[in-house]
């Protein structure tokens, strides 16, 4: 079996275990999306749903977000972690969106990259949930892990990772493909102790019984 049979496999399985795989985060525009990644960097979505009803109540477009008291902002977004740097790339984002592009969030990867905060995988969230353009595969901490088990790429750098997952797999996989990955991830494939006793990929699977702490059954 080729590495493009048996990756097409796993996503086919994928797709049948997952159908409804989607972003977890809740967002009604498309700058609601793009701080609510911003926000989403080291801690859950479900930490993230909480706050930015708030946020976005208090400052629901780019210009108000812009103009806002720093201040208030980091006391809304302290919950999510890490909320100085936070605050500081989600008003930089929400000033430079106002400045530069007229108060839309840009719809291209190259000018998402100069808004800060912004790296590939959250311009890459924001293009497919919001404009419906495949322009890579966002790798999280989820995608990558998934990828490394499934032999999907031996590297440990996100870009790098990236890259071999486009090589594998059609363009129009390469949104989905992040979703049905990461709830697998966290269905499954844990970090810690990945259920490779219930996983429907076992079979295909070169970390299957082999991934440290591994069980048989959930």
């Amino acid at each position: 079996m080729t590495d493009a049979t048996r990756a097409a496999e796993i996503d086919a399985r994928l797709k049948e275990l997952y159908p409804q795989a989607r972003i977890a985060l809740g967002f009604e525009s498309e700058f609601q999306l793009l701080v609510a990644v911003i926000l989403s960097a080291q801690t859950t979505d479900v930490g993230v749903n909480k706050v930015t009803p708030v946020l976005f109540g208090r400052f629901p477009t780019p210009e108000a977000l812009a103009a806002a008291d720093p201040a208030e902002v980091e006391e809304i977004v302290h919950p999510t972690g890490f909320f100085r740097n936070k605050t500081k790339n989600i008003m930089g984002a929400a000033q430079r969106i106002v400045a530069e592009y007229g108060g839309r969030v840009p719809d291209t990867m190259e000018e998402l990259l100069t808004l800060p905060g912004v790296a590939r995988k959250t311009a890459n969230i924001v293009l497919y949930n919001a404009f419906g353009k495949a322009e890579g595969v966002a790798v999280d901490t989820h995608v990558l892990r998934l990828s490394r088990r499934l032999g999907f790429s031996e590297h440990d750098n996100p870009d790098k990772v990236e890259r071999d997952l486009m090589a594998l797999f059609p363009r129009e996989e390469w949104g989905p493909l992040t979703y049905r990955l990461i709830e697998h991830g966290r269905a499954v494939c844990d970090a810690k102790r990945p259920a490779c006793g219930q996983c429907v990929l076992a079979d295909l699977c070169p970390s299957a019984f082999s991934a440290k702490g591994w069980r048989e059954q959930a």
